[in-house]
């Protein structure tokens, strides 16, 4: 059915977005009347009101809203779709959609900006959150993952870099606080930690083998988040030993440790892999991975 009528789906799915019957056929570029055909045709087969018609315009049913997910979630894929087979092409131009944790920005960010300027035709989007993005539906050219190695068979997945984190606090803190002494550490600080005790990043697992529930006085969902709560001086915690290099103000209480380091990867879609703009944006961001510190 949905081959078959995929203009009406279509139609439909405009439609509900805008409210309007006008609306829809400007978008489509067709005649208002072909709009209330196709509306009309597709409630006539499915037997079913998919709108309510009044004088603001069309407003979805129940039945009009089920169908439009689906053709909600199609047309999604077909705007990924169509991001993979720009990746294509031969020239280094279109977008380039690079994903990481929110904690690499401050070292993936310089690097994209610096091959924005080396290629001035590339519209760069960097997207960062915690979930994984989907590279075969084309939600990403690169992505840099952290954890274990990613298992998807049709992605190539390269080393990277290991993150490795330190214990910091802000000068304004221990200010406030004072210094515990090295032995005292885990019992005096105030940590700031993430909200779920069960988060797997290896010095988060650490931290809450250390100690006890109270010392972590503020929790928080989000990764940047957690970076500006250290910052503003609220309590002591773990940074990626690049990012705290970059704020004069932040004092190490412990080195960084094997046990609390993360590995991350470079992940590419197999179809993209080789084309001339993934690999120009890896070439230089390995490059520049090299003067990160203790970069492996």
């Amino acid at each position: 059915m949905m081959s078959e009528n995929w203009d009406e789906i279509r139609t439909a799915f405009q439609v509900a977005k805008l409210g309007t019957v006008s609306g829809a056929a400007q978008v489509l570029g067709v005649h208002h009347a072909t709009v209330i055909r196709h509306i009309d045709a597709l409630e006539a087969q499915l037997g079913v009101k998919l709108f309510q018609r009044h004088a603001r315009g069309y407003t979805p049913t129940e039945a009009g809203t089920d169908l439009l997910a689906v053709a909600q979630a199609t047309d999604d894929q077909f705007s990924q779709l169509a991001s993979r087979i720009k990746g294509r092409g031969e020239d280094v131009s279109g977008e380039l959609v690079v994903t990481s944790l929110p904690g690499m920005a401050s070292v993936i960010a310089p690097v994209l900006a610096e091959f924005q300027a080396a290629y001035p035709d590339v519209i760069v989007r960097y997207l960062t959150g915690e979930r994984v993005f989907r590279l075969e539906y084309g939600e990403a050219h690169v992505a840099i993952r952290a954890g274990k190695p990613p298992q998807e068979p049709d992605n190539v997945a390269q080393p990277f870099y290991v993150q490795e984190v330190a214990l910091y606090a802000h000068r304004s803190y221990l200010d406030r606080f004072g210094h515990p002494a090295p032995d005292r550490l885990m019992a005096e600080l105030r940590f700031v930690g993430h909200d779920d005790p069960a988060h797997r990043a290896p010095f988060m697992t650490w931290l809450h083998e250390q100690v006890t529930p109270d010392r972590i006085t503020f929790r928080t969902s989000e990764a940047d988040a957690m970076t500006q709560a250290i910052l503003s001086g609220v309590g002591a915690g773990f940074m990626l030993i690049q990012e705290a290099a970059t704020h004069s103000d932040l004092v190490e209480l412990m080195p960084a440790r094997p046990e609390w380091a993360s590995a991350s990867w470079l992940v590419t879609h197999v179809d993209l892999h080789r084309t001339p703009k993934v690999q120009a944006f890896l070439t230089l961001l390995k490059d520049r991975a090299k003067e990160w510190p203790c970069a492996s």
